[in-house]
């Protein structure tokens, strides 16, 4: 099946990453307009011909995620109505995941809201990478090819277990799946950390499980935001007995309480993420990994009507 030329367009959320993409496959950047105006709206104009084409268009849906996920619409509708003979959304940070279930009386579930929004706006697939939740891949009604970041997470963090005595934390019960993955494929010891959380900002990390003394830890979450989660579970692990504690974060979305918790807690020596969301290190010990290859890959994968099941495999592991 021929889908049409390959086309990639990318929203304003993450510039950066858009065209770290379009470099790694060599394929040029598409032309497009989008701006606000003056009142907030936002404005959007396909400068190219994409008749027939296949096209992807990349936006994160971080901060602000109202305005990145209305433009992400907006852009789906341009190129729908321009004629696009395949649209797929490529979301590197899927916003309103957390929100995924109905767990008080009276709440949404805004994470299917969204995906029922991309559908209406004209998407015919969904590319994403770690979504919070694996049944939000449920809430959409057409294909969705979800992910991971760990190949390229773990392309750099082997390297931490030579000369080193390192175990997996997941900082909370619910992390221990993708915690346990990582901890199978470096061979090494799993635990987690019992939490309490008391607000939205505010997480009381109150016991281990595991091998803590004398040891490398290294902390395994998917998102952060005030870094809540991370500095309370570090704080208890160096306070019985953990060498060094690290951290790798598929999605790094630190806010100001966030830089300064990192800041003042000293908790985490090394904060390892990736640039699904633009990030500022701030002078802090963040490592930044690129996904611009791997969502590459996929992308030509997906346009080439291909398996894209390899780019799940560890080099080396």
């Amino acid at each position: 099946m021929n889908n049409g030329p390959l086309k990639i367009f990318g929203g304003t959320s993450n510039p950066a990453l858009v065209q770290a993409i379009c470099e790694s496959i060599d394929v040029l950047l598409g032309k497009a307009t989008v701006k606000r105006f003056p009142d907030g709206e936002t404005f959007v104009r396909i400068d190219e011909n994409i008749r027939g084409s296949d096209t992807f268009i990349v936006q994160s849906t971080c901060e602000p995620a109202n305005h990145h996920i209305m433009e992400l619409l907006i852009m789906i509708d341009a190129a729908r109505r321009a004629s696009a003979n395949r649209i797929t959304a490529v979301i590197p940070f899927y916003g309103y995941s957390r929100q995924d279930r109905k767990d008080q009386p009276r709440v949404p579930i805004t994470s299917k809201l969204v995906a029922n929004l991309l559908v209406a706006a004209g998407a015919n697939r969904v590319l994403a990478l770690d979504l919070h939740a694996q049944q939000i891949q449920g809430f959409f009604d057409i294909p969705v090819d979800h992910l991971y970041a760990s190949p390229v997470i773990f392309d750099y963090i082997k390297q931490l277990r030579q000369g080193g005595d390192l175990v997996v934390y997941s900082p909370d019960v619910g992390g221990m799946k993708m915690a346990a993955a990582y901890a199978s494929m470096l061979e090494v010891p799993l635990g987690f950390v019992a939490k309490r959380r008391t607000s939205a900002t505010q997480v009381e990390a109150f016991n281990l499980v595991g091998e803590v003394e004398g040891k490398d830890i290294l902390i395994v979450d998917d998102i952060t935001e005030t870094a809540g989660t991370l500095t309370a579970a570090a704080k208890l692990l160096k306070e019985n007995g953990a060498r060094r504690v690290m951290a790798a974060v598929s999605h790094c979305m630190l806010n100001d309480l966030g830089y300064e918790r990192l800041r003042e807690d000293k908790g985490i020596d090394e904060l390892i993420t990736t640039d699904s969301v633009p990030v500022d290190a701030r002078g802090l010990p963040i490592t930044v990994l690129s996904v611009a290859g791997l969502l590459g890959q996929a992308i030509g994968r997906i346009h080439e009507n291909k398996s894209v099941t390899s780019l799940f495999k560890i080099n080396g592991w």
